[in-house]
């Protein structure tokens, strides 16, 4: 009969003899505090700003990540370096006008990012990095009587329209490049139903509580997909295209229930309740856990919008 004295030493032995097999990371349990997703508030910029970090390991001793800043689409991080509770990486420019890389830095204190950014133009930015909320919803959504944005009418429910929007012949229409056109309410859980028709070449997008953009482009073959029509910019593209082209009277129907989105485009679901990760560049506000306004975008050039209907959540 073998003894408990014995098992509990062979037990011993093989858990040290295990361990001293493994590299001094392996046996590492805590993952470094700086892995998630963290949404960020630039400053410096003269204008509300927002940017986007995830951080995930790869492997058992490196992080690599994605990067959105306050304008573009989100870009690959290879390696980012956390020793001594600062975070560090460095990527090259995308749509910046500079040369050099956009490198980053901050400071982990109290599960708060605070940190600097030189741009590729070499400007100096501060920011703040606060987690971003899961937005996982318990119930499903109860909605609430739809809500008619713009039927051919006026321009009442959107905040003081920039010079370049206007309502012609009952269509509401960017004529030229300019501002976006925000609406006075903000929203949480909806469904969205618009109609839009670009030229050729057109280029805008709608954006969900402010923060997240379903594009719409005159997408060219070549076009990224995650930059194409129907794609959630940067982050989700669409599974099949499905666009008219220019000139023609086109369909959105959007739902969003916390972060998962499905999108109807031209009657064909391209995106089935997949999660949104993050705010997209061009973001109004970073507090992801707020409700925010619908936007159109309009300093890309000339588009037409009908038919704007959402259906709120309750």
């Amino acid at each position: 009969m073998t003894s408990t004295a014995h098992v509990v030493s062979v037990t011993t032995i093989l858990a040290a003899l295990v361990g001293a097999s493994l590299p001094a990371h392996a046996q590492e349990s805590a993952p470094p505090p700086v892995i998630g997703r963290w949404d960020l508030t630039v400053n410096d910029l003269g204008f509300p700003a927002c940017a986007w970090l995830e951080v995930q390991p790869s492997g058992v001793r490196t992080l690599v990540g994605r990067f959105v800043g306050w304008s573009g689409s989100a870009r690959p991080v290879s390696r980012i370096e956390f020793a001594d509770s600062v975070v560090r990486f460095a990527i090259p420019p995308q749509w910046e006008s500079g040369s050099d890389d956009l490198r980053v830095e901050g400071t982990l204190r109290n599960d708060v990012l605070h940190g600097t950014m030189l741009d590729p133009e070499g400007q100096r930015l501060t920011w703040t990095g606060r987690r971003a909320p899961a937005l996982r919803r318990t119930a499903p959504p109860r909605w609430a009587s739809p809500v008619t944005l713009f039927d051919g009418g006026d321009l009442a429910r959107w905040q003081t329209p920039p010079e370049n929007w206007r309502v012609v012949d009952g269509i509401l229409t960017n004529v030229t490049a300019g501002g976006n056109l925000v609406t006075r309410d903000s929203f949480g859980d909806f469904t969205l139903h618009l109609e839009f028709r670009y030229p050729k070449d057109g280029n805008s997008g709608v954006y969900l509580r402010g923060r997240y953009e379903v594009q719409i482009e005159d997408s060219p073959p070549s076009q990224v997909r995650t930059e194409a029509l129907g794609a959630v910019y940067g982050f989700l593209p669409p599974s099949e295209d499905t666009a008219k082209g220019p000139g023609q009277w086109q369909t959105y129907d959007i739902t969003l229930i916390g972060r998962l989105l499905t999108v109807v485009l031209n009657g064909t679901t391209i995106i089935a309740n997949r999660e949104i990760p993050g705010v997209t560049g061009g973001a109004l506000t970073c507090d992801e856990d707020a409700a925010g306004p619908l936007m159109l975008q309009g300093d890309h050039g000339p588009m037409e919008f009908r038919n704007v209907v959402l259906t709120p959540a309750k």
